[in-house]
């Protein structure tokens, strides 16, 4: 190589070479050399932080080949060819193999003709995988997606409790387990399911500073949403709704609108779903519509913005899909649109599902514990990553409670109000009656039950429908009204409710604002992707071309050639030499001879 490398240690001496990067980031270096002397580890770290290079570089580093259980075939295709570009020897073992590809790939791993291979947990634990194990050379193993172990997680995968079967039958060989998306009890559960609890524990910030946190009352959800994209368009991003049809309704309302939208869900053909995907990661500009089916694996770094248009789940899976935005380390947005209907339709999902009691009660505690985060007038990234056990010690200043703080108010009396005409009206009706009654509403459903004649009626005159809408959702929130699932979202009081009837206990909310913003301030204000000098930017552009061309011959999507972040360092350094190039973040030794003498002529064409 161009640079000199002689004084370095091999870890990262390996990390210039085959990664061009000069330096680790975090605990990365402390993993890599621990593992690379035969010890196991179990890593946390958030996404973007770099945890395939914890188990890349120790099996470059150590003999034999690495063996990666994967739960996706999406993501062990991308990183395969990721690390091709490197130099890298890696392979893939799984169900999209012909025979004779899967021969070939076998017979490489027994000739020791890889470093890294990546199989499914399922093909993994079959006779004949472990055999060729057996007669093979492991360098070690490494269990991506960890989080699948715990069966309280939200994507438990049954195989990954037979991992085991590893530390059994093959003792000496070091292992690594790696997950982005763990709270407390789940990082136990990791040690107790792989018998990792004499692993070390690398445990980082689950903070991604570069990711704003916005929630908003959903009002007209489509229009919001609308509105959110109107200054991000030519950006990728990724919109989540909780089912199918509101996947393709929403995706078909955006493309109407002039966005280049994609629906993915589990419903579709898998022919159309890999078309969507492939076109996700490899143009420009797409916003994936999609459930919770889509995401998990995908590779893509720059992802601008992720969007909520729905509740979802729990914390954990917030916070995992939400770390889908700004992998590569540039501002990103992570948005949430949600109201009292999608509290009700979660929890009538939780009580009519045929898990077990156990299991609805804790899937109970973690969505209240998403609905607190919701509802919080506190800073977004402490009450998140509080979730996660961990505490941030002051305010982030990257969140609508820091950026606009929420007032608040002495909502004692009006939800003393709702909490009576919840009573008075028998505890069998939902937000939008009750409404009607503390209004005064003159509805047929209002003669029809009497409810004209309550006592409560009328008497909440004084707050609009979009008021009382807040009150009842911040009440739900707080666990002063529960949601009957099995009574079509009837609300009703709860024990904590007495105190609050009877004027022992006063209840503070936050007031909702409209929000008086104008295009022009948005612009101004919300944050920008990757930031590029106004100088640097016809050669970043330029750059930008001869990426995309050269992902087209390959069949690649474009991050793969070479980073955002790199261009724009290109761009910025202007290098006029393979050994100035070779000094730029992101140019391992690979990608500097297939694309080094290009990118040079791109450059001095910008002269």
């Amino acid at each position: 190589m161009p640079h000199s490398t002689h004084d370095l240690r091999p870890a990262q001496r390996l990390l210039r070479d085959v990664f061009g990067y000069d330096a680790f980031r975090g605990p990365q270096q402390e993993v890599v050399e621990h593992v690379a002397t035969g010890h196991d580890a179990l890593v946390l770290m958030p996404t973007g932080g770099g945890k395939s290079l914890c188990y890349q570089v120790p099996a470059l580093l150590r003999d034999g080949t690495g063996i990666v259980v994967s739960p996706l075939i999406a993501l062990m295709q991308d990183q395969v060819e990721a690390l091709r570009q490197f130099g890298v020897r890696a392979a893939f073992l799984n169900s999209t193999l012909d025979a004779d590809t899967a021969r070939q790939v076998e017979d490489a791993l027994l000739a020791g003709e890889l470093d890294l291979l990546y199989v499914a947990p399922e093909r993994l634990l079959t006779p004949r995988f472990l055999s060729l194990l057996e007669r093979s050379r492991i360098a070690l193993f490494a269990i991506d997606e960890a989080h699948c172990v715990s069966q309280w997680g939200h994507d438990f995968r049954p195989e990954y409790r037979q991992l085991t079967v590893l530390h059994e039958r093959w003792p000496q060989v070091p292992r690594i387990a790696l997950t982005a998306t763990a709270d407390p009890p789940t990082q136990r559960e990791i040690a107790e399911r792989l018998q990792l609890e004499q692993a070390r524990r690398f445990v980082s910030s689950f903070d991604r500073p570069n990711i704003r946190y916005t929630v908003v009352q959903k009002e007209n959800g489509r229009r919001q949403l609308l509105d959110f994209l109107a200054t991000r368009r030519g950006e990728a991003g990724i919109v989540y709704c909780l089912s199918r049809r509101k996947v393709e309704e929403t995706a078909e309302f955006l493309r109407q609108q002039g966005h280049a939208a994609l629906p993915y869900h589990a419903g579709l053909d898998a022919e159309l779903r890999a078309a969507h995907q492939r076109r996700f990661l490899r143009e420009d500009g797409v916003v994936m519509v999609a459930t919770i089916a889509f995401g998990m694996g995908i590779d893509k770094p720059d992802v601008r913005f992720v969007a909520h248009m729905d509740l979802p789940k729990s914390l954990e899976g917030y916070y995992q899909e939400t770390g889908r935005a700004g992998r590569d380390g540039e501002a990103a947005e992570a948005w949430l649109c949600y109201g009292l209907g999608d509290m009700t339709l979660l929890k009538q999902m939780i009580e009519r599902g045929e898990a077990s009691e156990e299991r609805k009660r804790l899937e109970r505690i973690k969505l209240d514990q998403l609905l607190a985060y919701c509802e919080s007038t506190e800073c977004r990234r402490r009450v998140l990553l509080a979730g996660f056990g961990e505490i941030y010690p002051h305010d982030c200043g990257n969140c609508d409670n820091c950026l606009e703080p929420a007032e608040t108010w002495n909502a004692t009396l009006a939800a003393q109000k709702a909490l009576s005409c919840i009573y008075r009206s028998g505890q069998r009706f939902g937000a939008a009656h009750l409404i009607d009654i503390l209004r005064g509403g003159e509805t047929e459903k209002v003669r029809q039950f009497g409810h004209d004649r309550l006592s409560t009626y009328g008497i909440g005159a004084d707050l609009d429908a979009g008021a009382w809408r807040s009150v009842f959702r911040q009440l739900v929130a707080a666990g002063l009204v529960a949601v009957d699932a099995e009574g079509y979202g009837a609300l009703h009081l709860t024990e904590a409710s007495r105190n609050v009837l009877q004027g022992r206990r006063q209840v503070t909310m936050r007031r909702q604002l409209p929000r008086k913003r104008d295009r022009e301030h948005e612009r101004r204000e919300r944050p920008t992707g990757l930031s590029v000098r106004p100088q640097d930017l016809p050669l970043f552009n330029t750059l930008r071309e001869l990426r995309a061309a050269l992902a087209r011959e390959q069949n690649l999507p474009p991050f793969m050639i070479l980073h955002d972040s790199t261009l724009r360092a290109i761009a910025e350094h202007r290098p006029d030499s393979l050994d100035q190039l070779a000094r730029i973040n992101g140019i391992g030794g690979s990608k500097l001879a297939r694309y080094g003498e290009q990118v040079l002529q791109a450059v001095r064409g910008q002269g």
